[in-house]
């Protein structure tokens, strides 16, 4: 039980949540912060099932690794991604169709997401399934929380809502309040992950001093 939760282990999975952040640190995945955090039901959706594909994807090339010829490493887990990628996609259509509808075809071009694509390489195919597993679900979930912070700001200050209720009180618009148009631009969501890039940052350094 110790070796299951061991300090590397504690770090494959505690590490990309903020220290070693893929979206915030590695810049990667910004493309998907994007396009889905407009509103924070798309954005959790999303952040969910790439940790779910992270994650899974990571176990299973994690144990072909060592059969997996080197010259096909890549096509073998581009198929493997994409099976998975199907798998969730009609798992969304089936039970959550308007939020499918949302995420339209950014579900589908996870496949390509640098995130997932990086781990495979860089963790999985070098080691076990459990830390693969570890990497894959701390990984996923530190993309995760930066769409729905992104998401929450936007949505809020945007449209005024949350996950579709509204949120700022009808008062605030009788005395002159506005929503803010630009949250609802794309501009708004780089913006806003510059800030969380700068804020852990900021952190980082005041830490190593």
């Amino acid at each position: 039980m110790s070796q299951l939760f061991s300090k590397e282990n504690k770090e494959a999975f505690f590490g990309p949540l903020f220290a070693n952040n893929p979206v915030a640190v590695q810049v990667l995945g910004i493309c998907s912060a994007l396009a889905v955090t407009a509103k924070i039901e798309p954005a959790i959706v999303m952040g969910l099932s790439v940790t779910v594909i992270v994650a899974l994807s990571n176990v299973i090339i994690s144990l072909l690794r060592k059969s997996i010829p080197n010259r096909i490493r890549i096509i073998v887990q581009l198929v493997v991604v994409a099976a998975l990628v199907t798998i969730v996609s009609q798992i969304l259509k089936a039970f959550a169709y308007d939020v499918s509808v949302q995420l339209s075809v950014y579900i589908g071009l996870i496949i390509t997401n640098c995130i997932l694509m990086g781990r495979l390489e860089a963790f999985a195919m070098q080691n076990g399934p459990w830390e693969s597993f570890l990497d894959g679900i701390g990984n996923g979930l530190g993309y995760a929380w930066v769409l729905i912070v992104v998401a929450f700001f936007r949505e809020l200050f945007g449209s005024g809502t949350l996950f579709g209720f509204q949120v700022i009180p009808e008062s605030f618009y009788d005395l002159g309040y506005m929503n803010c148009g630009i949250m609802l631009t794309p501009a708004a969501s780089l913006i806003l992950v510059g800030c969380i890039i700068w804020f852990m940052k900021a952190r980082e350094e005041k830490a190593a001093k």
